[in-house]
């Protein structure tokens, strides 16, 4: 069993530059790929990140493609989603995941443990 905490969310303006970070607890982090989802209201969940286990491997959608950059301390436990230059339309609740397995994926469906989100919010 894992428990995932996201934090950094917030209130921020347009062309802003958040961090977001998500702390694991429980089982051998290293061995787990993570991602970052989002999820505005009214919409389906949507990938915006992820990384393989050893942090090896990054993979980003294409609307936040060289916007944002998805790390990790496996000594921390803890993954990063540092987002750049944000627009209104980037306003959403982002999660953060973890699955059973090292390599990265940008399909929810493959991750076996979340967090209860953290609100981001961009003003125009």
């Amino acid at each position: 069993q894992m428990q995932v905490v996201e934090s950094g969310g917030g209130l921020v303006q347009t062309g802003g530059s958040p961090r977001l970070s998500c702390v694991v607890a429980g089982r051998a982090f290293s061995s787990n790929a993570m991602g970052w989802f989002r999820q505005a209201p009214g919409k389906e969940r949507e990938f915006v990140a992820t990384i393989s286990g050893g942090g090896a491997h990054t993979y980003y959608a294409g609307s936040m493609k060289g916007r944002c950059t998805i790390s990790r301390d496996n000594a921390k436990r803890t993954v990063f989603l540092q987002m750049n230059s944000l627009k209104p339309e980037d306003t959403a609740v982002y999660y953060c995941a973890a699955r059973n397995g090292v390599y990265a994926s940008s399909n929810h469906r493959d991750y076996d443990y979340w967090g209860q989100g953290t609100q981001v919010t961009v003003s125009s």
